[in-house]
């Protein structure tokens, strides 16, 4: 039994640096473009940046983990009866993407499909608007944010990303019954949209 074990041991160790031997690592950044599901709600774009690592699989398979900073933001509409200004939440995450992958090599181009769950917990709050109602908004964000992306992408000369990625934040935004105001706000789904994304790998 121990010897079974052992070799057990060897063959997962010999596996994990074979693939480690493989990886690559860098930098990614892009545009985000998000809203939530409401009837006043537009989009707005913002941005994200961090470092990612890709780790083959074999047979066109990867998983390539990211740590990003991901701002998410949308323009819910006109809230205050008293001025004319709309209102808008913008809410900063460290974000752990785990992106599963497969595509083919075709000479220097790898085309690739992938699917990402993430979590992710706010550092930053900027919404815009109200003030009475924006500090409401800021106590009553959940800071925890989990939900999916599902995306396509190609790699150029294994060391260039271009991707693009719908995604979708599970749960709803405010966890707080809502004050004279933001009623329109505390049952509204959370964040959704669309990543471009420019990744390097060294």
């Amino acid at each position: 039994m121990k010897r079974i074990l052992s070799l057990v041991a060897s063959v997962a160790a010999s596996l994990v640096l074979a693939t480690a031997a493989h990886a690559q690592f860098g930098f990614v950044a892009g545009l985000t473009s998000s809203s939530v599901k409401m009837a006043s709600a537009d989009a707005i774009s913002l941005y994200h940046a961090g470092i990612t690592g890709k780790i083959p699989l074999g047979s066109g398979f990867a998983v390539q983990p990211s740590l990003l900073y991901q701002v998410k933001g949308a323009n819910v509409g006109h809230l205050d009866t008293a001025t004319d200004e709309d209102f808008k939440v913008k809410t900063g995450f460290v974000e752990l993407p785990l992106n599963f992958q497969w595509g083919p090599q075709l000479g220097s181009f790898r085309p690739f499909v992938f699917g990402e769950p993430f979590i992710g917990y706010q550092i930053s709050s900027t919404d815009r608007g109200n003030e009475h109602i924006r500090d409401w908004a800021k106590q009553a964000k959940n800071k925890l944010e989990y939900g999916f992306g599902l995306g396509a992408g190609l790699e150029i000369s294994s060391h260039l990303q271009l991707s693009v990625q719908w995604f979708k934040n599970l749960g709803v935004m405010f966890s707080k019954p809502a004050e004279a105001g933001a009623e329109p706000l505390e049952h509204i789904q959370n964040f959704e949209g669309i990543k471009f994304s420019l990744a390097i790998l060294l």
